[in-house]
């Protein structure tokens, strides 16, 4: 029973959405914590890479490559079309405008004049079709060293593309950060009058820094779509919130918090959800299963309270990237 658990345990930690908060919130590492910018959009990032991948693949039958460059492309265009217009100003212009254009496409892409391309509030179904007509797992169901997880070949497919993404993220960002361009980022985010007296131009960093992150943000998008159907409904503000949850569990400026925060996020969850269930069945806890939603919640947001009060500056992160402009 033990084993079982610890197998159980592992399958939700290496879940694709794991890996989708995990590689979304790379991106608003590079945004808040490296940077300086107040990106409160995320998961408007995440809508745009993942209606990209989904309307290409599923409506026009784009190649998979297709696809996904379409998404990149998409993700671009978003954060030049936000940037641009922003980041000449005070910082909490870019979170007002962020927070507003991810609700603007949440609810645009959900209207009946678009329901042909976006599916309307039914979402589109079938986008990770294509993805798995390029799957090079024979057929069948497979375990790990003889344990008992086992999936599926389009599952084990979406779990190994998914975290090879957040390994190649995760050094992606530790080299870029560890480079002169890396450095001036972190400048800016430390005092960016003193980097524009050097002769940098700020702006241009700013608006490669939101791409870098927004195209992250894309990616996401579209492994968080692969092993479900696309629903715009899960793009809503609590999304960019649970990656700022993650964020802070990890370490604003770190390049590997965002993993282990967001697998301590899922997992948090998850288990407070089996908990609770158990509880209610058991007859300990006077409530009801449509209770258990946002209790879960309510634990997570204790937990990141007592996170913040006792080290605020999270598992991995310094306190003194807490001192930033």
């Amino acid at each position: 029973m033990n084993g079982n658990f610890i197998w159980l345990a592992i399958g939700q930690i290496f879940d694709p959405t794991v890996a989708a908060y995990a590689l979304a919130t790379i991106g608003l590492v590079i945004h808040f914590g490296f940077t300086g910018l107040l990106n409160f959009g995320q998961a408007g990032f995440m809508a745009v890479g993942g209606y990209a991948f989904a309307i290409t693949s599923v409506i026009y039958d784009w190649p998979l490559w297709g696809s996904f460059l379409a998404a990149i492309v998409a993700a671009t265009v978003f954060a030049l079309i936000l940037g641009i217009p922003t980041l000449r100003l005070r910082a909490d212009y870019l979170s007002i405008v962020t927070i507003a254009a991810a609700e603007i496409i949440r609810l645009s892409v959900k209207t009946p004049e678009f329901s042909d391309v976006t599916g309307g509030s039914e979402g589109i179904n079938g986008a990770a079709r294509a993805f798995n007509d390029v799957n090079p797992l024979p057929d069948g169901r497979f375990g790990l060293m003889g344990t008992p997880l086992v999936y599926n070949q389009d599952q084990w497919w979406i779990r190994i593309v998914g975290w090879g993404l957040v390994a190649l993220a995760c050094l992606l960002v530790f080299l870029l950060m560890r480079s002169p361009w890396g450095r001036v980022i972190m400048g800016i985010r430390e005092d960016e009058d003193a980097v524009r007296s050097l002769g940098k131009n700020v702006f241009s960093y700013k608006i490669q820094a939101l791409i870098l992150g927004g195209v992250l943000g894309g990616l996401a998008g579209v492994v968080f779509i692969l092993p479900r159907s696309l629903q715009p409904d899960n793009y809503g503000t609590q999304l960019t919130f649970f990656l700022y949850t993650i964020m802070l569990l990890g370490g604003a400026a770190t390049v590997f918090g965002p993993v282990v925060g967001s697998i301590i996020f899922w997992v948090t969850l998850s288990l407070t959800d089996g908990l609770l269930s158990l509880g209610i069945e058991a007859g300990v806890l006077p409530l009801t299963t449509t209770q258990t939603g946002p209790i879960r919640f309510i634990v997570v947001g204790v937990a990141l309270m007592l996170l913040v009060i006792f080290r605020p500056q999270g598992i991995f992160g310094k306190k003194k990237d807490l001192h930033f402009a």
